[in-house]
């Protein structure tokens, strides 16, 4: 058999059903959910300056009254024994220790203190969209974006698995970014994994 040749009008037609195909997809790219957000800046976890909601640990050598367990309250405060409340928010846990050795310098309470603090537990993620068990979960150093939707159970079938939104709170501004997989995220970051439109 001989192959029928094509008409100039279906040649006409199978042009214009590309070009459509290739507007129809460049349309959908462009209003994808979230596409607008400019990206969000890399989190540096060098320096972690504390927040609401970190529990520390602040260990005075030699001194039981003034080793303990902390939670920086919603001032961003540690209520600590004798030096009362003092603020933690925005400050490394080094920077906390060195401010604390002053204090109690200052107040001549201890002649030559030696204090040191570690985080116990950072503050919450969030993880919101289409993911399957939404919801708060506790922060691990190390953590990205993609391990955040695995810990709430994977993507959903119709998540989108490019990107997500991420707000994230520096200094008590929130600021909201588009982040990648593998983008590391930050304690108290809300991520959002958007619905695809197609």
């Amino acid at each position: 058999m001989f192959p029928i040749p094509h008409s100039p009008a279906s040649r006409t037609a199978q042009r214009l059903l590309r070009t459509f195909c290739l507007c129809a997809a460049a349309t959908l790219a462009a209003c994808a959910p979230g596409r607008d957000l400019a990206p969000l800046p890399d989190y540096q976890a060098k320096g972690y300056g504390l927040g609401v909601g970190d529990q520390v640990r602040i260990i005075t050598f030699g001194e039981d009254q003034l080793t303990g367990e902390f939670r920086v309250d919603d001032q961003g405060r540690l209520a600590l024994p004798l030096l009362g409340n003092i603020s933690a928010a925005g400050q490394t846990p080094q920077q906390l220790a060195s401010s604390i050795t002053e204090d109690l310098r200052k107040r001549k309470l201890l002649r030559d203190p030696s204090v040191s603090v570690e985080v116990l537990a950072y503050r919450p993620i969030f993880v919101l969209g289409e993911v399957a068990k939404p919801g708060q979960y506790p922060y691990q150093p190390g953590m990205t974006v993609l391990t955040t939707v695995a810990i709430a159970g994977g993507f959903t079938y119709r998540g989108v698995q490019d990107y997500a939104s991420v707000i994230r709170t520096t200094g008590g501004t929130a600021t909201e970014g588009v982040a990648t997989p593998s983008a590391f995220v930050a304690p108290g970051d809300v991520i959002k994994v958007f619905e695809r439109r197609f």
